[in-house]
């Protein structure tokens, strides 16, 4: 019986009735590649390119900052000096006008009478002390003040019975005070009140003295009239 090639075209061409391909048994592996475009590059690449960019941007950034704030901690100090020399300036010139009165009272000397030339100084020390507040510097009023560690410094002390303990009685060098702070101690004598001596005897016996050895000791020192057994 003749088959016709026609009706059976799957069979011509050694395949199957279900129309699928025989698959070869073979042993070398099928392998795939996709081949990219001539122009587009690797995405490893193009990744480091890129963070190098953006590196080199932050490095520039970076040098800019840092020459600006060197450019402006210079430019500060520049005008903090300024500002400090025309502070100095500023208090020189109102100290010339004490100094010129100082020279007129020298000057004076052998025509002026005692009194005349003090109360010139006390005019002096009185500008002084002006010109001294206008810039927050005063000085310390602590005669009769309790004593304050912090504002003077104790040279001596002495007692006086008519003032209260730990004041300050005599001031050997006047402390100065610039706002709230400190800017010289005063040296001070203070007020030391001696503690009357107790009347009792235990409190008045010396470190380490027995006291029953104290009483026996006075026994014998009674006259001989008072000894028991020693009665006349």
């Amino acid at each position: 019986m003749n088959i016709d090639s026609h009706a059976f075209p799957q069979m011509q061409h050694g395949g199957t009735s279900s129309g699928r391909r025989p698959e070869k048994k073979s042993g070398t592996a099928l392998t795939t590649s996709i081949a990219l475009p001539p122009h587009a590059a690797p995405p490893l690449a193009a990744g480091a390119e890129a963070a190098q960019a953006e590196l080199r941007e932050l490095k520039e950034r970076y040098l800019r900052l840092a020459a600006n704030f060197d450019n402006f901690r210079k430019r500060t100090a520049q005008e903090a000096e300024v500002r400090a020399a025309a502070r100095k300036e500023a208090f020189i010139l109102e100290l010339l006008p004490v100094l010129d009165r100082l020279d007129r009272a020298l000057a004076s000397n052998g025509i002026v009478t005692r009194e005349q030339l003090h109360l010139e100084v006390k005019m002096v020390s009185s500008q002084l002390l002006h010109l001294l507040s206008r810039h927050d510097i005063r000085p310390d009023d602590c005669l009769g003040q309790p004593f304050d560690p912090p504002r003077h410094e104790a040279i001596g002390t002495r007692r006086d019975a008519t003032q209260p303990a730990h004041v300050v009685l005599e001031v050997a060098r006047r402390g100065w005070m610039r706002g709230p702070d400190v800017l010289r101690p005063a040296k001070v004598i203070v007020n030391e009140l001696i503690h009357t001596q107790p009347n009792n005897l235990s409190d008045s016996t010396p470190p380490g003295h027995d006291q029953t050895t104290t009483a026996q000791e006075n026994k014998y020192l009674q006259p001989p009239d008072t000894v028991p057994g020693n009665a006349v």
